[in-house]
Protein backbone atom coordinates (compact mmCIF):
# COMPACT_ATOMS: atom_id res chain seq x y z
CA UNK A 1 0.00 0.00 0.00
CA UNK A 2 2.86 2.55 0.89
CA UNK A 3 4.43 1.78 -2.87
CA UNK A 4 1.45 2.78 -4.55
CA UNK A 5 0.78 5.58 -2.47
CA UNK A 6 4.14 6.94 -3.51
CA UNK A 7 4.24 6.18 -6.88
CA UNK A 8 0.25 7.64 -7.20
CA UNK A 9 1.96 10.95 -5.30
CA UNK A 10 4.97 11.16 -7.37
CA UNK A 11 2.90 10.88 -10.73
CA UNK A 12 0.70 13.50 -9.72
CA UNK A 13 3.30 15.91 -8.46
CA UNK A 14 5.24 15.14 -11.73
CA UNK A 15 2.07 15.75 -13.81
CA UNK A 16 1.26 19.04 -12.37
CA UNK A 17 4.93 20.44 -12.97
CA UNK A 18 4.65 19.72 -16.67
CA UNK A 19 1.19 21.18 -16.89
CA UNK A 20 2.79 24.62 -15.16
CA UNK A 21 5.49 24.20 -17.35
CA UNK A 22 3.87 23.65 -20.92
CA UNK A 23 3.00 27.96 -21.23
CA UNK A 24 6.71 28.65 -20.66
CA UNK A 25 8.12 26.40 -23.59
CA UNK A 26 5.61 27.55 -26.13
CA UNK A 27 6.65 30.66 -28.32
CA UNK A 28 4.79 33.91 -27.60
CA UNK A 29 3.08 36.21 -29.91
CA UNK A 30 5.16 37.64 -32.34
CA UNK A 31 5.63 41.28 -32.32
CA UNK A 32 4.76 44.22 -34.28
CA UNK A 33 6.95 46.67 -32.90
CA UNK A 34 10.57 46.92 -30.98
CA UNK A 35 11.28 49.30 -28.23
CA UNK A 36 15.14 50.32 -28.93
CA UNK A 37 16.47 51.19 -25.25
CA UNK A 38 20.01 52.70 -24.66
CA UNK A 39 21.79 53.30 -20.90
CA UNK A 40 17.79 52.96 -19.55
CA UNK A 41 16.63 55.62 -21.99
CA UNK A 42 14.05 55.06 -24.75
CA UNK A 43 15.68 56.03 -28.36
CA UNK A 44 12.64 54.76 -30.50
CA UNK A 45 10.12 52.54 -31.39
CA UNK A 46 10.39 50.76 -34.35
CA UNK A 47 7.91 49.10 -36.06
CA UNK A 48 8.61 45.58 -37.45
CA UNK A 49 6.84 45.58 -40.80
CA UNK A 50 9.10 48.21 -42.24
CA UNK A 51 12.37 46.56 -43.65
CA UNK A 52 15.43 49.21 -42.09
CA UNK A 53 19.10 49.45 -40.73
CA UNK A 54 19.33 51.90 -37.89
CA UNK A 55 22.45 52.69 -35.98
CA UNK A 56 22.43 52.71 -32.03
CA UNK A 57 25.48 54.96 -30.29
CA UNK A 58 26.14 54.51 -26.64
CA UNK A 59 27.50 58.20 -26.77
CA UNK A 60 31.41 56.21 -26.47
CA UNK A 61 32.97 54.21 -28.80
CA UNK A 62 30.54 51.47 -28.96
CA UNK A 63 27.78 51.03 -31.20
CA UNK A 64 25.14 48.08 -32.67
CA UNK A 65 24.00 48.20 -35.92
CA UNK A 66 20.05 46.92 -35.85
CA UNK A 67 18.25 45.50 -38.92
CA UNK A 68 14.88 45.35 -39.19
CA UNK A 69 13.83 42.35 -42.22
CA UNK A 70 10.70 40.57 -42.75
CA UNK A 71 8.91 41.55 -39.90
CA UNK A 72 11.98 40.59 -37.59
CA UNK A 73 14.49 42.53 -36.17
CA UNK A 74 18.63 41.55 -35.30
CA UNK A 75 22.16 43.21 -34.25
CA UNK A 76 23.95 43.07 -37.30
CA UNK A 77 27.07 44.56 -36.23
CA UNK A 78 28.46 45.71 -32.81
CA UNK A 79 31.58 46.92 -31.28
CA UNK A 80 30.91 44.90 -28.05
CA UNK A 81 33.82 42.18 -27.88
CA UNK A 82 31.95 38.91 -27.12
CA UNK A 83 28.82 39.55 -30.20
CA UNK A 84 25.93 37.40 -28.04
CA UNK A 85 23.61 40.11 -29.20
CA UNK A 86 24.57 39.36 -32.46
CA UNK A 87 24.35 35.45 -31.68
CA UNK A 88 20.43 36.17 -31.03
CA UNK A 89 19.59 36.53 -34.55
CA UNK A 90 16.08 37.57 -36.09
CA UNK A 91 13.88 37.63 -33.42
CA UNK A 92 10.37 38.88 -33.00
CA UNK A 93 9.07 37.15 -29.83
CA UNK A 94 10.48 35.91 -26.66
CA UNK A 95 13.14 37.84 -24.42
CA UNK A 96 14.72 40.94 -25.00
CA UNK A 97 17.74 41.41 -27.39
CA UNK A 98 20.22 43.21 -24.62
CA UNK A 99 23.97 43.74 -25.29
CA UNK A 100 25.42 44.62 -22.01
CA UNK A 101 28.87 46.02 -22.90
CA UNK A 102 26.92 48.51 -24.98
CA UNK A 103 24.35 49.42 -22.96
CA UNK A 104 21.81 48.44 -25.80
CA UNK A 105 18.16 46.69 -25.27
CA UNK A 106 15.44 45.91 -27.58
CA UNK A 107 12.44 44.90 -26.33
CA UNK A 108 9.66 43.42 -28.06
CA UNK A 109 5.90 44.81 -27.89
CA UNK A 110 2.45 44.59 -29.96
CA UNK A 111 0.26 47.33 -31.13
CA UNK A 112 -1.84 47.73 -27.99
CA UNK A 113 1.04 48.46 -25.54
CA UNK A 114 3.19 50.55 -28.10
CA UNK A 115 2.92 54.63 -26.76
CA UNK A 116 4.75 56.38 -29.85
CA UNK A 117 6.05 55.04 -33.43
CA UNK A 118 9.03 56.30 -35.35
CA UNK A 119 8.91 55.76 -39.14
Amino acid sequence: MKTKYWILLFAAVLLICVGLSIPMLLPGDAATHAEIISDGTLLQTLDLRIDREFQVSDGGAGYNLLTVKDGKIAVTEASCPDHYCMHRGYCNSGTDIVCLPNRLVIHFVNDETVDFVVG
